[in-house]
């Protein structure tokens, strides 16, 4: 009961604590610092954000249409782009060196988040492996550059990167960096935006950002690597969610309600807080995704149209979309010299698939992705000279949702991971109470300013297994925490 007291007491601070930061946000003057693109059109954050960074509709369409409005757009703009040449020199092509422009101004953008942990006192078996503390101020302590824009009618491009994290910047790295050709399809005759092509560095084509979540946390099956138990080759620690460097061709004909997308890729990305080392490959590895939206509007005019008309403005239509995916790829290891002494390289192709589905109505999200992962697994022969092949490394998970806007500053949201991986269970240590890890993660976010934002997510986890007082009994602790923090943009 002491105990239960005790719990109660903390959250009620924690409570008060998040009430007084909305008091005190609440008070502030209205600011003026807003990013790159609300000031080139002087509109507020909410026309492509309904809570960043997630796109509404019209976020979607300006961003497809090259970070453009999707019409009329030289009308909208309120400081224009330097012209690089002249109409004549656009005519003049080839003779000529074909005009562009770059942005007026510098289309540089700022993010910041930083957070309150609270986790679960730890019993003194699992704080002797790795003891976290109860309470931690700002961690993660992020500052994100963003800049993005267009150079003319079709080419556009994005760079952000993390100049400091955790207050040291020592995980800070590029995350997207690409310029993209849109409408490259015209040349062929092809609908508009049918065919488009982007290079650099970037996050696939997900059925749901993982970059960009709005979301405290991240999605674990697309953070899961893939390890075989001994004696089993497999090593493999790529992760779907991770920026990936290539090339990209992709589409979405018919106002966006159908997209495709098949992307060529290094596929040696190396995932931020895995123990795995960055693996060297001569192969180039495949993502294909699909996806069909079923626009449910009724009237015909808000079908159309880019957002469905409501009694107080624009917004989202309401739709359904079905989604699929797949990644192909082949893991290369060098274990000469190190497992295998003498056996040289070993490949393990290997793939991912998944299927998705989204659904919007007024105020409600509902949304829900399923992957399962496969990898070839291999295991010295018995002369000892070679490798035979082995039981495949599979696992499965995903995760599912919803979000429901309280008030259009005001949002709600549950959500529910969960991975089935041998991975956890390698070389007989579970991580997991049973043979799939879950979690249940309910959490809010307030929009006290279009670009400032107060956050709050609690974790209730999986059982983490520890050995007893008892010899021979095992015991479970549920790392559970809690996040509150502020996340805004300038």
């Amino acid at each position: 009961m002491k105990t239960r007291v005790v719990n109660g007491s903390i959250m009620a601070s924690l409570t008060a604590v998040v009430v007084v930061l909305w008091v005190m946000f609440a008070s502030v003057p209205k600011t003026s610092a807003i990013p790159a693109f609300s000031r080139k059109y002087q509109t507020s954050c909410t026309t492509c954000h309904n809570n960043y960074p997630e796109l509404n509709d019209f976020g979607e369409a300006f961003k497809k249409n090259g970070f453009k409005f999707p019409k009329d757009d030289e009308t909208f703009v309120k400081e224009p782009p330097v012209l690089l040449g002249s109409k004549a020199q656009k005519e003049a092509f080839p003779e000529a060196v074909y005009p562009g422009e770059i942005p007026g101004f510098l289309p540089i953008a700022f993010r910041y988040s930083g957070n309150f942990n609270w986790n679960r006192k730890q019993p003194p078996a699992i704080a002797a492996a790795g003891y976290a503390p109860r309470t931690d101020l700002f961690v993660p302590n992020t500052l994100t550059i963003i800049s993005a824009g267009s150079f003319g009618e079709n080419l556009s491009f994005w760079i952000d990167n993390d100049i400091s994290t955790n207050g040291s910047g020592a995980l800070g790295g590029l995350g997207d960096g690409y310029l993209k050709y849109n409408d490259l399809g015209h040349i062929f005759h092809l609908p508009k935006n049918a065919l488009n092509v982007r290079f650099g560095q970037f996050e696939l084509e997900l059925p749901i950002s993982q970059a960009r979540t709005i979301y405290p946390s991240g999605f674990d099956i697309f953070s899961e690597p893939s390890v075989a138990a001994a004696p089993g080759t497999t090593n493999n620690p790529f992760v779907l969610g991770t920026p990936q460097r290539g090339i990209e061709f992709g589409g979405y004909p018919n106002n966006g309600n159908f997209i495709w997308s098949v992307g060529f890729v290094d596929g040696t990305n190396s995932a931020y807080g895995q123990s795995f080392p960055l693996k060297t490959r001569n192969t180039k590895d495949v993502y294909v995704r699909v996806s069909q939206r079923f626009n449910l509007e009724r009237d015909p005019e808000s079908r159309n149209a880019i957002q469905a008309a409501g009694p107080t403005g624009p917004r989202d239509h309401t739709s359904i979309r079905f989604g699929g995916f797949y990644y192909y790829g082949k893991n290369q290891l060098n274990l000469d010299g190190v497992a295998f002494p003498g056996l040289g390289i070993v490949n393990e192709p290997f793939y991912r698939v998944g299927a998705d589905i989204r659904f919007k109505y007024r105020h409600l999200e509902l949304f829900g992705v399923g992957m399962h992962g496969h990898d070839q697994n291999l295991m010295e022969n018995a002369a000892m000279t070679g490798f035979a092949p082995a039981k495949a490394v599979n696992f499965s998970g995903g995760f599912a949702g919803s979000n429901y806007w309280i008030f259009p500053w005001m949002i709600a949201y549950m959500r529910y991971d969960f991975v089935n991986s041998p991975t956890d269970f390698a070389n007989g240590t579970p991580a997991s109470q049973y043979t799939t890890r879950n979690r249940f993660s309910p959490g809010y976010q307030i929009l006290v300013r279009a670009n400032i934002k107060v956050i709050g997510e609690y974790g209730y986890h999986w059982g983490q297994p520890y050995a007893g007082a008892t010899p021979g009994s095992t015991l479970y602790f549920r790392p559970n925490s809690f996040v509150t923090g502020i996340d805004y943009v300038f």
